[in-house]
């Protein structure tokens, strides 16, 4: 069963619009802040490339977003008694102080089928009630890390069993050990460097390792301000010419040049996000995939939404072709760097292929 379908064109409107009708309707969380708000919320509208959309409060919550204190979306209530249901399921798994209930336990709790009820969370999050229950552990400890709490008090904290459980789980959800998430960068240093670009500003960013951020904007401090909130504890320096070859290659894609930007990466994610962004990565240029296809790819045809969001959360623009991902009948998607940048990048690989100029490979090729 995959996840709600929403239409992000009407959404958005409903944001800009603040519309309060719409408040039940959904939810949008902003990357920048990491906060979800509901349509009517009357703060600072944010930039349509930072928005993620959610049908419900819990989707947004399980996918680490926070709920925001001016327009409390939480409290909005649906007509809708399906999603009363999966609401009130979350609410159970939420109170479970240490194992969550299992499925047929909230089938009973709640009256309904254990079935249905796997069927119906399934439809509206995008998750069962298990990968629910898991998503708030890791979202705990994750939290519980970067607000300074030891590993051994923020693993009994998120409901682990074992510190073993949580080294087996982190390499897994967090990209990381426990420990280096915790630190949140602090010792590593990255590099960084922007040009222009025939779409606007680019900054790329690099460790010892591999390219580990690369954005597109208009506004070359605020694409410095989107790379300190990734890494919010490492030295980021300036390096012109240490990326010197790494902008080439990213500009050399742009003007049509290379078929792909193939670099060395360092990217930091879940074991999920990782397996999505390698999947993009096989997309050729002038081909494009729709989200349910690269769900079955991965071997979870359920997992649509959570698709979504991986590609909405690459932090490394180009390199790993988000872009290339539509809705299912074809028709694009938002982008995190702004949808008109995603027309163009396909238009432009559309018309590449047709012509048949394959262009020259970068020399920092990982393949």
């Amino acid at each position: 069963m995959e996840a709600m379908s929403m239409n992000e064109a009407a959404c958005w409107t409903a944001v800009v619009d603040r519309d309060e009708a719409a408040a039940g309707r959904f939810v949008y969380a902003v990357r920048t802040t990491g906060i979800f708000c509901r349509a009517g919320c009357a703060s600072r509208r944010p930039r349509r490339e930072n928005v993620a959309f959610y049908p419900l409060p819990e989707a947004a919550r399980a996918a680490g977003f926070r709920a925001c204190l001016r327009c409390r979306p939480d409290a909005v209530e649906s007509q809708d008694e399906r999603v009363v249901l999966v609401r009130r399921a979350c609410r159970l798994i939420e109170a479970a102080d240490e194992s969550p209930p299992g499925l047929a336990e909230l089938g009973q709790a709640l009256g309904a089928s254990p079935f249905h009820l796997q069927r119906l969370m399934r439809q509206f999050l995008g998750l069962s009630p298990k990968e629910y229950a898991d998503a708030l552990r890791i979202r705990r400890f994750r939290d519980d890390l970067k607000a300074g709490e030891g590993i051994a008090g923020a693993t009994f904290g998120a409901g682990f069993g074992s510190s073993s459980r949580v080294y087996e789980r982190a390499a897994r959800e967090l990209g990381m050990t426990p420990g280096r998430y915790r630190r949140g960068g602090t010792g590593e240093r990255i590099a960084y460097a922007a040009a222009d670009g025939p779409l606007g500003q680019v900054l790329a960013a690099a460790t010892d390792v591999g390219v580990c951020f690369v954005a597109l904007g208009d506004d070359v401090e605020r694409l410095k301000a989107d790379l300190a909130a990734e890494f919010p504890a490492a030295e980021l320096a300036a390096d012109d010419s240490g990326l010197a070859d790494i902008l080439a290659a990213v500009i050399d894609y742009l003007e049509g040049r290379l078929p792909h930007p193939e670099l060395p990466l360092d990217l930091r994610g879940t074991a999920f996000q990782r397996r999505v962004w390698q999947e993009l990565q096989k997309i050729p240029s002038g081909d494009t995939a729709s989200y349910g296809e690269i769900a079955r790819r991965i071997g979870q045809p359920a997992a649509v939404r959570a698709v979504a969001r991986a590609c909405a959360t690459n932090p490394a623009a180009l390199v790993v072709p988000c872009h290339r991902v539509v809705r299912g009948d074809g028709t694009l998607s938002g982008y995190r760097w702004g949808t008109d940048r995603k027309a163009s990048l396909l238009k432009s690989e559309r018309e590449r292929a047709v012509a048949g100029t394959g262009g020259r490979r970068s020399a920092l090729s990982a393949g």
